[in-house]
C-alpha cells in the first residue's frame, strides 16, 4: 500500500477521533477548565500509546500540560518535530453558535466545533501521518502537542530549555496557520508579533449625578473613549509613534476578497492605506478587545469615576515587542484628554518572525504538498501571532522550520461556528505523510 492509500485507510478513524478530541472543552484561558486541559493531554497520550509508542510524557513546567512523544527512525535518518496545540479559545456566547460548540456537527463538507480547526485538526494531522505508517515512521519523529498556545505559550521557553534533548530535531513542522484558500495550501513565511495592555482612566474619586455635574465635570468612560480614538488617524492608520512596519508583500489580496471573507458590512470602510496584504501581515494594528464599564442594562444617570480597556497591538514581524509595548504605553499616557489620570498595566508580549522557506527540508515539503494537493503552494504571511515559531528558531537555530495549515478563510478560528474543510483536512494529512516518506527517500 502506498502512502496516500495508507492515509485514506486511516482517515475515517482520524475524523472520528477529531470529534472525540473536540468534545473535551480544553479552554486554557479558563481556570475552571484546567481539568479538561489535563484530560485533553491525557487523551493525546492514549492515542500515542495506541500506536505502540511508550516514549511519551506530559510536561508542565509551571504552565498547562504539554505532550512530548518520540518515535525513533532508522539509523542515520533525520528527525522531524511535529508541533500542534490541544488547547482552544473560549466559545463566546454559546447562544450564537448554530450547535453545541463541543459536539462536532457536519454540514456541507465541513466540521463545526470549537477547536476543530485551531488547532485540534493540527494534532490529528500529525496522528494521521503516524497512523499511516503504523506508528513506525520512516524517519525519526518527535510529536510535541502544547497546552497553552491560546494564552501566549508562557511556559514554552522553559519547556524548550529543560527538555531540549527530547525536542531537538533537524526540522520542525508547525501545523497552526492558515491556507490561502480552500484547495490552495500555503506555507507561512511571516508572522506578526503581539503586545497588549490594560489602560485605566480616572477622572473622579467617586461617582456623581450626571445632571448635577455633567457639562463641567468629565466622566471617565467618555475620557477613555476619546483616548482610545487616538490609536488611529482619520483613515484608520495606526497612530502610535514608534511602531515600525515591514515592506508590503508582493502577493495580491483583493479588497473584494477581504470583504467577502470578513463579512464587512456594505458601506463600512476598510482601515488604513496601502496594499491589503501589507495591512494584514506586515504593518501594525491596534484593537480594543475589551472594556470594563457599567453595562447598558445597569446604566444610571451617573458620571463614572473610572473605566478601563484592554488594547491589543499586532506588531511587524521584525519588531521588538519590548519597544512596541513601551511605545503603546507612552502613547496612552501622553494622549489622555482633559488631564485624566491614566494607569497602564503591561500584558503579554510575543515576538513575530520571518520564516525562510529554503533548504532540503523545505524542498521536500513543497514537493509533498504539490503531490497531495495537486497545485503549487502559496507563500503567505499571517496577521495573527504564533510566538512559538520564534521560540523554536532561537532554541534550534540550525534547524529548518515550515509553518503549515489546516484552516482556510472560512474556518472562523476564535469565532462563532469555527469549522474545518474535510477535503482540505484529508489533503493536509496526506501532505505530511508524504513529506515524511520523501525525507526517507521513499516513493509516495
Amino acid at each position: 500500500m502506498n502512502v496516500s492509500d495508507a492515509v485514506d485507510a486511516v482517515l475515517p478513524s482520524v475524523v472520528d477521533d477529531l470529534a472525540a478530541l473536540v468534545a473535551i472543552p480544553s479552554v486554557s484561558a479558563l481556570p475552571t477548565h484546567a481539568g479538561y486541559v489535563q484530560q485533553s493531554a491525557e487523551w493525546v497520550v492514549a492515542q500515542i500509546r495506541a500506536l505502540g509508542c511508550d516514549d511519551v510524557r506530559i510536561v508542565t513546567e509551571g504552565g498547562q500540560p504539554a505532550v512530548i512523544a518520540r518515535f525513533p527512525g532508522p539509523v542515520g535518518a533525520p528527525t522531524v518535530c511535529l508541533y500542534a496545540h490541544h488547547d482552544v479559545q473560549p466559545t463566546g456566547d454559546v447562544a450564537l453558535w448554530t450547535s453545541d460548540p463541543f459536539a462536532v456537527r457536519e454540514a456541507d463538507g465541513r466540521l463545526f466545533g470549537r477547536g476543530v480547526a485551531d488547532d485540534k485538526a493540527g494534532v490529528m494531522v500529525h496522528l494521521a501521518a503516524l497512523r499511516a505508517f503504523g506508528g513506525k515512521p520512516p524517519v525519526g519523529v518527535t510529536l510535541f502537542v502544547e497546552g497553552e498556545e491560546e494564552i501566549g505559550s508562557a511556559s514554552l521557553a522553559t519547556i524548550l530549555e529543560r527538555h531540549r534533548d527530547l525536542l531537538a530535531a533537524d526540522a520542525y513542522v508547525i501545523a497552526d496557520s492558515g491556507n490561502w484558500n480552500v484547495g490552495e495550501p500555503a506555507f507561512t513565511t511571516t508572522l506578526r508579533g503581539l503586545v497588549d495592555c490594560v489602560v485605566e482612566v480616572s477622572t473622579l474619586d467617586h461617582a456623581l449625578h450626571s445632571g448635577q455635574y455633567g457639562g463641567a465635570v468629565p466622566d471617565a468612560l467618555t475620557a477613555l473613549c476619546r483616548l482610545l480614538a487616538t490609536l488611529h488617524d482619520a483613515d484608520g492608520n495606526v497612530a502610535i509613534e514608534g511602531l515600525s512596519a515591514m515592506p508590503d508583500p508582493e502577493l495580491d489580496y483583493p479588497e473584494s476578497r477581504l470583504r467577502a471573507e470578513s463579512g464587512a458590512l456594505d458601506g463600512v470602510r476598510l482601515l488604513g492605506e496601502g496594499p491589503i496584504a501589507g495591512r494584514l501581515w506586515t504593518k501594525p494594528t491596534a484593537t480594543v478587545i475589551g472594556i470594563d464599564a457599567t453595562s447598558v442594562a445597569d446604566a444610571s444617570n451617573t458620571l463614572a469615576p473610572s473605566a478601563r480597556a484592554k488594547v491589543s497591538v499586532r506588531i511587524a514581524p521584525d519588531a521588538d515587542p519590548g519597544q512596541a509595548l513601551a511605545a503603546l504605553t507612552t502613547h496612552l499616557q501622553q494622549h489622555a484628554p482633559w488631564g485624566a489620570r491614566v494607569r497602564v498595566s503591561d500584558g503579554t508580549k510575543g515576538s513575530g518572525t520571518t520564516v525562510p522557506f529554503q533548504g532540503p527540508f523545505a524542498d521536500a515539503a513543497r514537493a509533498a504538498f504539490v503531490e497531495a494537493w495537486g497545485v503549487e503552494p502559496v507563500f503567505t504571511g499571517q496577521g495573527g501571532s504564533i510566538p512559538m515559531v520564534a521560540d523554536f528558531q532561537q532554541a534550534f537555530p540550525a534547524a529548518e522550520i515550515v509553518v503549515t495549515a489546516v484552516c482556510d478563510p472560512d474556518s472562523r478560528m476564535h469565532g462563532i461556528d469555527e469549522s474545518l474543510h474535510l477535503g482540505d483536512f484529508a489533503k493536509a494529512c496526506k501532505a505530511e505523510a508524504l513529506l515524511l516518506a520523501r525525507l526517507a527517500g521513499e516513493a509516495g
